[in-house]
């Protein structure tokens, strides 16, 4: 288990916890194992539904970063330009 929280908004419904906690998750397992590229780009679709502006999201990206070491823009950046199926960022 991580000794971290992940970053949240409390004024956000459990459905909308759940798609960001989603996101994070992705994004651990493509610094951690490995995660399709498909599955990464379809949680941050799904977290684009509840995070729509891009200061929140460079935000929460730097908030996550901080507590995980573990970067959200250059992640999103790799699975949209990459050419393997698997997203596996070097931490």
């Amino acid at each position: 288990m991580k000794d971290y929280q992940y970053p949240l908004d409390i004024e956000w419904t459990t459905a909308e916890m759940v798609t960001v906690v989603a996101m994070w998750s992705a994004l651990e397992a493509a610094y951690e194992k490995g995660i399709p590229v498909k599955d990464f780009l379809a949680a941050y679709g799904e977290f684009k539904t509840v995070v729509k502006s891009i200061g929140e999201e460079k935000r929460l990206g730097r908030e996550f970063e901080k507590l995980s070491g573990y970067a959200l823009y250059p992640a999103v950046k790799a699975a949209q330009s990459a050419s393997q199926k698997v997203l596996k960022m070097k931490g």
